[in-house]
C-alpha cells in the first residue's frame, strides 16, 4: 500500500464522515440535547447511608481486571515457552514491577515485602478505574454503566486512607510508637503544630490530585460532546488518547508517593542503625611486616 493510497484513503473517510455527520445535525438538534451534569451518580440508601451504585460497579470492574491480569501474568511467567522468549504481557508486567521496586528500593534502601506490592496494585488499579473514562460506555444522558470510578471523591478519599495508615503502622513499626511521634517536634518543638498539619494534609492531597485530573477529563468530555456531530468525531479522539496520557501520569503520582511517605516515614532508623553498626566496630590493627620480610640475604664471602 502506498502512501498516495493510504491518503486518499484517510480523505474519503473524512468525507464520509463530515457526511454523515451534516445529516444527523440535521435530523437533530444536538446542542438541545446535549447537557453537562456534573457529580449526578446513581445512588442507593441503606440505613441512612448513601452508596453510588455506578462507583461502587466501576470500582469492582477495575477490581476484577487488576486480579484477572494478575492471574494472566503469572500464567505467562510460569509459563515454559519452546524458545524462551518472553510474552508481551511479561514484559509490560516486568518494566513496570522493575521500575516501581527501583523507586521503593532508591527511597527506602530495599525492596520492602509491604510497600512494592501495595505501590503496584494502586498503580494498576488506579491505572484501569482511569482508563474507564474513555471507554465509551455512556449509552444516554441518564446512564452510564462504567463512569471513571476515581472521578468520585468517595474511591479516591478511600485510596488515600489506606495508603496514609500503612504509612503510619509502617513508620510505628520501624521506630516504635515514640520514636515515631518524636519526629513531630522535629526540628524544634515549635513546629509541633505545623508537622501534625502537614501530616493530616497528605492524604487529602493525595485523594484530590487525582480526583481532580479525572474529574476534568470527564469534564472535558462533555464539552466536547456540545461540538456538531460533523466534527465531534476529532477532538473526541484526540482527547481520548490525551486522556489515556493523563491516566498513567496519575496513577504513577499516587504510586510514587505511596512510597515517597513510606520513605519519610521510616527515615533516620537504618542510618542511626548503620551509625552504631560503624561504632561497634573494632579498628583494624596495622599489619606488621615478617622478619623474614625484613633481612636482606647477605653473600657468601
Amino acid at each position: 500500500m502506498t502512501l498516495r493510497t493510504v491518503r486518499n484513503t484517510a480523505l474519503v473517510l473524512a468525507i464520509v464522515s463530515l457526511v454523515i455527520g451534516f445529516v444527523l445535525t440535521l435530523a437533530e438538534d444536538h446542542h438541545e440535547k446535549a447537557e453537562i451534569t456534573i457529580g449526578e451518580h446513581v445512588t442507593r440508601t441503606v440505613g441512612g447511608l448513601t452508596f453510588n451504585i455506578d462507583t461502587i460497579i466501576s470500582t469492582l470492574f477495575a477490581g476484577a481486571v487488576v486480579v484477572l491480569l494478575g492471574f494472566l501474568a503469572r500464567r505467562a511467567l510460569t509459563k515454559d515457552t519452546d524458545d524462551h522468549v518472553p510474552t508481551k504481557l511479561q514484559l509490560v508486567w516486568e518494566a513496570i514491577v522493575g521500575q516501581v521496586n527501583k523507586q521503593v528500593e532508591d527511597n527506602l534502601g530495599k525492596v520492602h515485602p509491604y510497600a512494592a506490592p501495595l505501590a503496584i496494585s494502586l498503580f494498576f488499579f488506579i491505572l484501569f478505574a482511569n482508563w474507564l473514562e474513555i471507554l465509551p460506555t455512556e449509552l444516554n444522558h441518564d446512564t452510564h454503566l462504567l463512569p471513571a470510578p476515581t472521578a468520585d471523591t468517595n474511591l479516591t478519599y478511600a485510596l488515600a486512607f489506606v495508603t496514609i495508615v500503612s504509612v503510619w503502622a509502617y513508620g510505628i513499626r520501624t521506630k516504635g510508637l515514640k520514636g515515631y511521634l518524636r519526629h513531630f517536634l522535629e526540628p524544634f518543638p515549635v513546629m509541633l503544630p505545623l508537622n501534625v498539619l502537614e501530616e493530616l494534609i497528605k492524604p487529602v492531597t493525595l485523594a484530590l490530585r487525582l480526583f481532580g485530573n479525572i474529574f476534568a477529563g470527564g469534564i472535558m468530555l462533555a464539552l466536547i460532546t456540545l461540538m456538531p456531530v460533523w466534527i465531534l468525531w476529532a477532538p473526541n479522539v484526540l482527547w481520548k488518547g490525551f486522556d489515556m496520557a493523563i491516566g498513567v501520569i496519575q496513577a504513577f503520582i499516587f504510586a510514587l508517593l505511596t512510597v515517597l511517605y513510606f520513605a519519610m516515614a521510616g527515615a533516620g532508623h537504618s542510618d542511626h542503625g548503620h551509625d552504631d553498626h560503624d561504632e561497634a566496630e573494632p579498628e583494624p590493627e596495622p599489619e606488621v611486616e615478617s622478619e623474614s620480610a625484613e633481612r636482606t640475604p647477605v653473600p657468601a664471602s
